[in-house]
């Protein structure tokens, strides 16, 4: 049973007033980076004009130079690929589904070539809180659960933790969210 719009909007709320903290650890960004702590909350929606792509078994699932990445403070931005840029016939909807505070319930989906499956490796927004409108449908993944993330020629390194979908490049600097004791952020 999915959740009506006002009780999502209550739950969500709940998360969106929990306390936060800052690091004394935060990393200040050299030349040509971005510190997560500069992120927004709430976060903040942005075209990419890079490439992005994702990888499986040797194969392309996505490529694009039209994605979205989502930035929110103390988290590496999270990339959606359009729905026509990604090989949905690899897709496998899985039956669970998660809140987002700020983007609403997301749903999840296998990756699978038919011998391989990557388990709940990405994520979709079918009906996005307004204020995220245009992620409707982007699929985003997990690079801990593919086999590679590129952001034009360079190879992310996956957020720390199992929860999180952030993708980190040497242009942004943190402390990461997912890493030991970074529950309260």
């Amino acid at each position: 049973m999915v959740p009506r719009d006002d009780d999502l909007r209550r739950r969500a709320e709940r998360w969106r007033s929990a306390a936060r903290s800052r690091p004394e650890t935060v990393i200040a960004p050299g030349p040509g980076q971005e510190s997560v702590w500069d992120y927004p909350r709430p976060p903040r929606l942005e075209r990419v004009a890079r490439r992005v792509r994702i990888e499986l078994s040797g194969l392309v699932l996505a490529d694009t130079t039209a994605a979205l990445r989502v930035c929110e403070t103390a988290s590496p931005p999270t990339y959606y690929v359009p729905p026509d840029a990604v090989r949905r016939d690899l897709l496998v909807a899985r039956p669970e589904t998660t809140l987002c505070e700020w983007k609403g319930l997301a749903r999840y989906w296998d990756v699978s070539d038919g011998e391989r499956v990557a388990r709940a490796a990405a994520w979709s927004y079918p009906d996005p809180f307004p204020e995220y409108a245009a992620l409707v449908d982007h699929l985003a993944f997990f690079p801990a659960r593919v086999d590679a993330c590129f952001v034009g020629d360079e190879r992310v390194r996956p957020q720390p933790g199992p929860y999180y979908g952030g993708w980190i490049t040497d242009a942004i600097v943190g402390p990461f969210k997912g890493e030991p004791g970074t529950e309260g952020w």
